[in-house]
């Protein structure tokens, strides 16, 4: 379920990129940068709620892979712990074309993703550990979904908020979604500030110095 609050905060974060939401999370100690987790597409941002699945390898019986898609909204990002495996895939082509015409945002995996010509023909945001085109089937499950997962070092429950750009992926708790948002456009600002008075003949020291560059991200006390 989505609510209208919640809908409105997401949007606030379109504005910003994931360096300048890492620094504000910084400011909260709070971990939100996913390691390893990079983008398959160039050039397309992601903004969206978490849907999250966790993958287990199959045992005696086996179990669905990708059936979860029916459930997640538009809107939603799919992240799926697939325990950063690179043997076997848990997205490809398919998942591709039904998330994109759902108008779900995008999809992370701690793991890795297939069928590329397909994920870069859609532009579909895509944010993994790489690509290997063996399929999980037979090899992975799903052992539950909207549950806390991690992704990159990183725990996502649902409805916590994922960026993602060209610089990684990066998530926000969603009890903490509007304090961080309110420090990373303080930053936003700053640092475009900074640029604005080089350009009108400060140093870069003394621009830094003017507008707090060097605690901007500094933890709170």
């Amino acid at each position: 379920m989505k609510f209208k609050g919640q809908d409105e905060i997401v949007r606030k974060f379109e504005s910003l990129s994931t360096s300048t939401i890492s620094d504000a999370l910084d400011k909260f100690g709070i971990a939100g940068a996913c390691k390893g987790i990079m983008p398959v597409v160039s050039g397309v941002k992601m903004v969206g709620t978490a849907y999250t699945v966790r993958y287990v390898p199959v045992g005696a019986v086996k179990g669905s892979v990708g059936d979860y898609i029916d459930d997640v909204l538009p809107g939603d990002v799919v992240v799926l712990d697939n325990n950063g495996r690179t043997d076997c895939t848990v997205w490809g082509d398919i998942l591709t074309m039904t998330a994109k015409m759902k108008g779900i945002s995008g999809t992370v995996i701690d793991g890795v993703c297939r069928d590329i010509p397909s994920i870069l023909e859609e532009k579909y945001p895509v944010f993994s550990r790489g690509r290997f085109m063996m399929t999980g089937k037979d090899r992975v499950m799903v052992e539950a979904t909207q549950v806390a997962v991690s992704i990159g070092m990183v725990q996502v429950k649902p409805r916590d908020i994922l960026v993602g750009d060209d610089s990684g992926v990066v998530v926000v708790p969603q009890e903490m979604a509007e304090k961080v948002f309110e420090v990373a456009r303080t930053i936003d600002e700053a640092e475009k500030c900074i640029v604005e008075a080089m350009r009108g003949g400060f140093s870069l020291t003394e621009a830094r110095a003017k507008f707090g560059y060097h605690t901007l991200q500094r933890k709170q006390e």
